[in-house]
């Protein structure tokens, strides 16, 4: 199979790239940098230069690769791209982002139809942000929290975006847990040594984690499975921060992380932040192990933790 990556430079499109090539596929992966075309060879893809937010650069792209698939993988979260992560303003940390959920996606979307590719699979989010009513731990039938009148809200509807609009397409949408492995949480790991990281109340707030190997392997089993629909990609345990923060911490030769009340923590780390660790949602992977036969190399954030951090 041809796929087409892209996003294909990120620290979870070059493990998908390598997954991919690994399995005997063919895979064009993207780039937004000239310089990163020799990674991409590297990883045993060819590299093409494009601009999600350029229609006319991701048709042409799309056009001259004529794959098989494409999988939506472009973010613009990495320090590079947006700076240090900044929960407190989200809208202006995920800004870029937020439009590549929504204009990338309907690029990709519109240069897939006009290239006659039969299936897309897309990033999407479920570590926190299922609603906040009922149980702590939500499926796939259970909706996403819109985070109406919040700081949050944009980057809420644009996940939204890319559910409705691959949906309609026929595709895959990948809900990813808290991404974690190399390059995806190193400026978290640097706050927790610095005790930067704090607990927030009760810590009662549920977060799913996966690694970002796992997190390619479910990729590559919806491509190859041409799969439809929505899939939660998380690990097997879903908890409280109250248990993963200090795990995290110790993991990573730290002190525990220092504890805050709810309303000292609003006005330093934001509403997100404070909803996130008090009030947060996690998710099952019962789907996605079912459907796809999925079968995980880390299955609890514990043994992750410790793999990456030792």
């Amino acid at each position: 199979m041809h796929v087409f990556v892209a996003g294909g430079t990120g620290v979870l499109g070059q493990r998908l790239v390598a997954q991919l090539v690994a399995r005997g596929h063919q895979v064009t992966a993207t780039t937004t940098s000239r310089t990163k075309l020799v990674l991409v060879k590297r990883l045993g893809a060819e590299g093409v230069v494009m601009n999600g937010l350029d229609a006319s650069s991701v048709g042409q792209a799309v056009a001259a690769a004529r794959p098989d698939a494409i999988a939506h993988q472009m973010t613009a979260i990495s320090v590079t791209h947006a700076g240090k992560p900044d929960l407190k303003h989200p809208d202006r940390w995920m800004a870029t982002t937020i439009r590549l959920r929504i204009e990338g996606t309907d690029h990709l979307l519109a240069a897939a139809e006009a290239a006659a590719v039969p299936h897309v699979v897309a990033q999407s989010y479920a570590s926190w942000n299922g609603i906040r009513q009922g149980g702590w731990v939500k499926t796939e039938e259970d909706p996403l929290d819109p985070e109406e009148g919040t700081i949050a809200h944009a980057g809420a509807e644009a996940i939204r975006h890319v559910e409705d609009a691959v949906g309609k397409a026929d595709g895959a949408v990948l809900r990813y847990g808290g991404l974690y492995g190399p390059g995806a949480t190193d400026d978290q790991v640097e706050l927790i040594r610095k005790r930067q990281f704090p607990l927030v109340g009760a810590g009662t707030g549920y977060f799913s984690w996966v690694h970002l190997d796992d997190a390619a392997s479910a990729t590559v089993l919806a491509l190859e499975q041409e799969a439809r629909g929505v899939f939660n990609i998380v690990d097997d345990e879903p908890a409280p921060v109250s248990q993963w923060l200090p795990y995290l911490a110790e993991s990573a030769g730290a002190k525990p992380p220092m504890r805050i009340p709810r309303w000292l923590a609003r006005p330093l780390a934001g509403d997100a932040a404070v909803t996130m660790m008090t009030q947060g949602r996690g998710f099952s992977n019962a789907k996605a192990k079912r459907e796809l036969g999925w079968q995980l190399r880390y299955p609890s954030w514990r043994q992750g933790f410790k793999a990456e951090l030792a």
